[in-house]
């Protein structure tokens, strides 16, 4: 059964949205949970909890792969009144990050809430982790050292 264009780009959005929350820090969503104006009661579904995945890797990004090691991660579920379901999974082992996550995904899934939390969380937490992204590049740009040969030959004489 074909999927629907229009569920392709939901699942992109949403997958956006769970990576940004996933790779923000967590002081940062707690603040920018804080700082709404509407922050809506919710149950949880899944109380966060943490456990371990299987980290696997590639040699060179195509080759055999292979087990790298274990990783730390908490997740949690939770269901706003107005019945949007919402999960977090964030690296180690902070529980309130992973339920201000979930919390957050199932807004973004609440028509009348996806807006407000859109612009002021989503989009400022990207931003900021962008902005991260550029300070980190730059600053190995500045230790970046040009190696280069120069062929010298010797002409007839």
């Amino acid at each position: 059964m074909p999927v629907e264009p229009v569920e392709l780009a939901v699942n992109e959005d949403r997958r956006h949205w769970l990576s940004v929350l996933a790779k923000a820090r967590p002081d940062e969503v707690a603040a920018a949970w804080d700082a709404l104006p509407q922050r809506p009661a919710y149950s949880a579904l899944r109380a966060p909890e943490t456990g371990l995945v299987l980290v696997r890797g590639r040699m060179g990004g195509a080759g055999d792969a292979f087990n790298v090691g274990e990783m730390t991660v908490t997740r949690a579920a939770v269901r706003l009144e107005s019945g949007e379901t919402g999960v977090g999974y964030v690296a180690g082992r902070d529980r309130r990050h992973a339920e201000l996550a979930a919390c957050l995904d199932a807004m973004m899934q609440a028509p009348a809430l996806r807006g407000a939390v859109e612009g002021a969380v989503i989009d400022k937490l990207a931003q900021a982790q962008t902005e991260r992204r550029e300070t980190a590049a730059r600053k190995a740009a500045a230790t970046k050292v040009d190696f280069f040969t120069m062929v010298r030959t010797r002409g007839p004489q």
